[in-house]
């Protein structure tokens, strides 16, 4: 397109050159044609503007790799930043332009070729449910995640549609916990999935009012805390919140200490190995001297006990020739070389490895059932006391019995977020027939309270079901109160309570004018948010409770 453009500009010097000797019809002839030629010239400029820059062209195969490395590395992050998104759909870009010996070459402190190249199956096969129109039940299923698509679809999913079956009533959304996965598979496969504070945030631009999680968490280690401490931040957006047990249940003290989840757990994952290895039972597998090893992640968190009390649960359970161990060798005993010296001395011959994780993802791809010197296969292998090493690559969450347990650990804690909600409604009960009371009125500030000449007291209107306090205050400096938090006090389209002018008159025989508000009041004898702001502006957070209702 340049070497046209280039013509073009010639053509009309040479053209301009030769005008000198020409008549006017001549010269008009020519410029029409001139005209022309420019028009055609300036329609091919933008496709000569598409085409690389001199920098870009002259770029290395190893620069346009590193180029994709550091924009791998730069999403390789545990935080989600407002340069997320583009930074995802860059890196892809970059990725996609590249030869296919380009990718070769892609290596940085956390990329590789597998990042993109890898084939983890079909991304469309999973729903991230992350729609709106929510309602306002949910059960928010939480998960670390997994950038293996098929696992995703078959582990995950799986759990969160057996959840949704059982609770038809509940919207079942989805967040993961680790932004890395997240990351990994927007850029990769374009599937956006919420993470924690984003699922919470759609839970309440939703108008959700009760909420509950059901962590896919083994146990309740460092990624359960987090999720904990994530939602204690939006705790008072909800009517009602719960969280449900992760899969093992309760830690308790010490390696002893089993409980009816592990027993599940146990018996549900060593019958599915069983009969995947193609054993009619553990016994016959027992007698062919073949061991089943389960590796978890394993964790520097004092939640570790839980993998020692699985392996005490096999003891108790007669599970002679089955074994616990884990990626990270935390706690100790679980370590692959402890738990190949284990195998070794009870005699076995055969190994069967499965991941003791809900999804099948990098630990079970790559440190159990990796070509690498290091994985766990790799090493079975290498130790020369096996006859055969096997691996079965299959996340907790396809097992049936595994679905069955999560559902019923959702039923506890909805069943307990209902007792709780009958306990609040009992407290706040109350049989007053329409008309007014007196009540008594009680903040948990020195700042902000009724007018000392009505000693603590408002008067209560009961109406069709509903009621409102109205309470005379001390004095005007207080502007508005509004029902709620002050968050949301500030939000559009709040709707704050407005004053009155009220006379007060005092035992000295003074009176005076103060700002009064009628208060909507939700239940009695329970505290509730009422937000204030005075006179500088500055909303603060306030509980009051209703109480002691009188004629």
């Amino acid at each position: 397109m340049k070497t046209k453009l280039l013509a073009t500009v010639l053509t009309l010097a040479l053209t301009a050159g030769l005008l000198a000797g020409c008549t006017a019809e001549e010269v008009a002839e020519v410029t029409q044609e001139v005209s022309e030629a420019v028009e055609e010239a300036t329609q091919a400029m933008p496709e000569a503007a598409e085409e690389p820059t001199e920098t870009e062209s002259e770029m290395s195969d190893e620069e346009r790799a590193q180029e994709v490395a550091d924009l791998i590395d730069a999403i390789y992050v545990q935080e989600r930043t407002d340069e997320t998104d583009a930074l995802c759909a860059e890196a892809k870009s970059k990725w996609d332009a590249l030869t296919d010996a380009q990718k070769e070459m892609v290596e940085g402190e956390d990329a590789d070729p597998d990042y993109f190249g890898r084939d983890t199956g079909d991304a469309s096969k999973d729903d991230p449910l992350n729609a709106d129109d929510i309602g306002e039940n949910e059960i928010l299923v939480v998960s670390f995640g997994t950038s293996f698509n098929d696992s995703r679809a078959e582990d995950i999913s799986g759990i969160e549609k057996a959840i949704q079956a059982a609770n038809p009533d509940w919207s079942v959304r989805r967040a993961f916990t680790a932004q890395i996965i997240i990351n990994h598979v927007q850029a990769r496969d374009g599937e956006k999935i919420d993470n924690v504070e984003q699922a919470l945030d759609r839970a309440v631009s939703n108008g959700v009012k009760n909420l509950l999680i059901q962590p896919t968490h083994l146990m309740h280690g460092a990624e359960y805390d987090e999720l904990i401490e994530a939602l204690d931040k939006y705790a008072d957006k909800f009517e009602s919140v719960a969280v449900a047990e992760p899969l093992l249940g309760e830690v308790g003290n010490d390696a002893s200490v089993i409980n009816d989840d592990k027993k599940a757990v146990a018996e549900a994952i060593t019958a599915e190995a069983v009969k995947t290895a193609g054993y009619d039972s553990l016994e016959a597998a027992e007698k062919d001297g073949t061991a089943f090893v389960f590796m978890g992640h394993g964790t520097a968190h004092t939640a570790k006990v839980s993998y020692s009390q699985m392996a005490t649960q096999m003891e108790k359970l007669g599970y002679k020739n089955v074994f616990i161990g884990t990626v990270e060798g935390e706690p100790e005993e679980t370590a692959c070389e402890n738990v190949i010296e284990d195998v070794k001395s009870a005699g076995y011959k055969n190994v069967v490895l499965r991941p003791l994780m809900v999804v099948a993802g990098d630990h079970a791809n790559n440190d159990m059932a990796g070509d690498e010197e290091d994985s766990w296969k790799s090493l079975f292998t290498a130790s020369g006391a096996f006859d055969s090493v096997d691996c079965q690559i299959a996340g907790l969450g396809r097992i049936p019995a595994v679905k069955e347990l999560y559902v019923a650990h959702t039923a506890d804690a909805l069943a307990g977020m209902e007792a709780a909600d009958s306990r609040d409604k009992a407290a706040g009960a109350t049989d007053l027939k329409d008309g007014e009371y007196q009540a008594k009125f009680t903040t948990d500030s020195s700042m902000f309270h009724v007018n000392e000449a009505y000693d603590d007291m408002g008067t209560l209107t009961v109406k069709n079901g509903e009621m409102t306090i109205h309470i005379s205050l001390v004095s005007d400096s207080i502007l508005n109160l509004f029902p709620g938090t002050a968050e949301d006090a500030q939000k559009d389209g709040a709707k704050l309570l407005q004053p009155t002018k009220d006379e007060v008159k005092y035992d000295d025989g003074t009176t005076e004018t103060v700002n009064g508000f009628d208060v909507p009041v939700p239940y009695l004898n329970k505290e509730f948010d009422l937000a204030l702001v005075g006179t500088k502006g500055k909303w603060y957070d306030h509980k009051v409770k209703v109480d002691s209702p009188k004629n």
